[in-house]
């Protein structure tokens, strides 16, 4: 039986990152995806050039018209933009209750330009993050939650996951994947941890600037895996070596001047 998976997130025009990002992921990972618009965005390789919220109550609506029909076998939470959406996408989660929810804390575009209110951090925490199977927050976005300086080694980064999963609901296993691609040496690692088990998953930089939606891509991956495969570190591993790849053949295509995004579809063209 094919898997359906759903991503809430914000609208990148370019295709790079967000619910489009997403789909390619889902699409490409043998998942068929759905989505619910949670934020618009102007946007391009180079900056954002403006954010349009969508009406709480619509998303609601949304979600309650797709869960009314469809099976939903995972959920990918993306950018939000704001407090009240977080809070209705959390009061959402928690009356669907969807098998497996991985939430990508979307704060910084690769631009720089900022995704995230800074009053949506604590709702973000309060809620979603408590209802989350799985955390997915590169370096900065955990210095950002944990309001402490980004680690900056593995050490770091060690004790940095042990702090992020003790925010997680005691529900359920729930894991963190705190991504290491912002260390400062080509070998990097990404760290998964369910409060128990710490694994390593080690990787390596790739140079080149075709990287936007790398995050976005990786957190539906790890969605669309798991729900094909159940298994949480295999899925991890799985979608890691999948991002890899497509960072590792994106210079294939020529989207825009700036980051331009990664192939999602390097194993069908």
């Amino acid at each position: 039986m094919i898997k359906n998976t759903l991503s809430i997130a914000g609208v990148d025009p370019s295709g790079g990152a967000g619910v489009l990002a997403d789909v390619k992921t889902m699409s490409a990972l043998g998942t068929y995806a759905t989505a619910v618009i949670a934020a618009l965005t102007a946007q391009n390789t180079q900056a954002v050039t403006g954010i349009q919220t969508v009406p709480p109550d619509f998303i609601a609506l949304q979600i309650d018209t797709l869960f009314d029909d469809v099976r939903i076998d995972g959920v990918k939470i993306g950018m939000l933009g704001e407090a009240r959406v977080s809070q209705i996408v959390s009061d959402k989660i928690a009356q669907y209750q969807p098998p497996f929810v991985v939430l990508d804390p979307v704060m910084v575009a690769k631009s720089g330009d900022l995704l995230l209110e800074k009053e949506a951090v604590a709702s973000l925490l309060e809620g979603l993050v408590q209802q989350a199977h799985m955390i997915t927050p590169n370096l900065p976005e955990a210095g950002v939650i944990l309001r402490q300086r980004a680690p900056e080694t593995v050490k770091e980064m060690y004790a940095t996951a042990e702090r992020l999963h003790k925010l997680m609901s005691d529900k359920d296993e729930r894991w963190v994947l705190l991504k290491g691609g912002h260390l400062s040496t080509d070998e990097t690692v990404d760290l998964l941890f369910n409060g128990d088990r710490m694994l390593e998953i080690p990787g390596r930089k790739i140079h080149t600037r075709n990287t936007h939606g790398t995050g976005c891509s990786l957190s539906s991956a790890v969605c669309a895996l798991q729900a094909r495969l159940q298994d949480v570190p295999e899925a991890t591993r799985q979608a890691c070596h999948y991002i890899f790849q497509a960072i590792s053949r994106a210079d294939e295509l020529s989207v825009g001047q700036g980051h331009g995004p990664i192939h999602h579809f390097h194993a069908q063209w």
